[in-house]
């Protein structure tokens, strides 16, 4: 490896230390500012720390906090990530757990607001932009994340949407224990945080693309060397203006390589028609690129 290679490396390596210590701020926001000074309860493993956390300053003689519970109960999964995702990616998402713990630790608890919605709505806003920066880095914040990675190679369901199904044994826990109430406005904020994750981390969803081109050779080119992707040709196709001969090309696409195929695009047909809209679901191959 030369010193170029690893300078880059290295500046790779800050990058995600410094992703994995701004996701410790923002979840220690969310847990110490508002989640629970207004007794919201989060999400995943993060929302479990919180319910034994209670638990034991209720009704044992010893106080479990959330942040020592935070990291006790994702350290099962770091080796479930060390097994079944990345060597690499389970390093950086010790350090960011780790990061979480201490920070949750270290930040006071500060009582902004005592409206419990307020609280669950910025607590939910904070944590999601802080998972949602982490996996948009490649880096785990430990928890529901490994499992909704693993799920979403198989099933192809958004980590969010992952995220939202794992947390009703929370909102369940929530309102068996300690009311209702508390367990609704601990559900808008798991919804609210899912949604959150899935805005900032987008490069899961799928957009069907059209091409209408009189230059196909060149698109196809352009686009297999951008980007790994198969393309459907439709010959024969005439424009209703000019009646000029087209040709139609159809490719499916993550959101994270629009900017690759405009790339490719000005670079082979500049004037060429281009549709690009949501795509719900995709059955057979698709190439899924790995999230580390």
């Amino acid at each position: 490896m030369g010193e170029l290679d690893k300078l880059i490396e290295r500046h790779q390596y800050l990058s995600k230390v410094s992703v994995a210590f701004l996701y410790s701020i923002a979840v220690s926001i969310a847990v110490n500012m508002f989640w629970t000074p207004g007794g919201i309860y989060g999400s995943g493993v993060t929302g479990a720390a919180q319910l034994i956390s209670t638990i034991s300053q209720r009704w044992l003689p010893f106080n479990l906090s959330t942040a020592v519970m935070y990291f006790a109960l994702n350290a099962p999964l770091f080796v479930l990530s060390w097994r079944k995702i990345d060597h690499k990616f389970t390093v950086f998402t010790v350090i960011a757990v780790a990061l979480a713990s201490t920070m949750m630790h270290l930040l006071p608890p500060i009582k902004i607001t005592a409206d419990p919605l307020v609280c669950a709505i910025f607590g939910a806003v904070a944590n999601g932009f802080g998972t949602g920066m982490a996996l948009r880095n490649g880096i785990s914040t430990g928890g529901i994340d490994i499992l909704g990675i693993i799920l979403r190679k198989k099933t192809g369901k958004s980590v969010g949407t992952i995220n939202i199904m794992f947390n009703i044994f929370i909102v369940a826990c929530a309102g068996f224990l300690f009311g209702w109430v508390h367990a609704l406005y601990s559900a808008v904020s798991i919804f609210i945080n899912g949604q959150v994750i899935d805005m900032i981390y987008n490069k899961d969803q799928k957009l069907q693309v059209m091409i209408v081109t009189s230059k196909p050779k060149n698109v196809i080119t352009q686009i297999q060397n951008e980007m790994r992707r198969g393309i459907t040709i439709v010959h024969d196709a005439e424009g209703a203006y000019k009646h000029e001969e087209k040709t139609i090309l159809f490719t499916v696409i993550s959101r994270a390589e629009l900017h690759d195929l405009e790339t490719a695009m000005v670079n082979s047909d500049p004037h060429a028609f281009v549709s690009v809209t949501d795509t719900v679901k995709v059955m057979g191959r698709f190439y899924q690129a790995h999230i580390y």
